[in-house]
């Protein structure tokens, strides 16, 4: 996911969803495994960071875009069996 996430930002520095999302399953994650968050406020603002969830077993690889720069950790599944909280995926 650092790889990719980093080659996204190298052309584009604040992504929009559907791209974050097309890199990932473009990377070969499956599409029902990627979560991402929401690009755009409700008032139609820029976010100020992007975050995206690749599932794999029982954890979360997590990345955020923010500034230009990629941060990556794992974290567990929910017992939602997600990995982000709420409904925007």
């Amino acid at each position: 996911m650092e790889s990719t996430l980093k080659t996204l930002v190298a052309g584009n520095p604040k992504p929009d969803r559907e791209a974050l999302r097309a890199a990932l399953v473009s990377a070969g994650i499956p599409k029902d495994n990627v979560e991402v968050s929401v690009s755009r406020t409700p008032t139609g603002l820029d976010v100020d960071a992007m975050e995206a969830a690749a599932r794999t077993g029982d954890s979360c690889i997590m990345g955020q875009i923010r500034d230009g720069g990629v941060v990556v950790t794992v974290l567990p599944v929910l017992a939602t069996g997600k990995c982000f909280v709420g409904d925007a995926r």
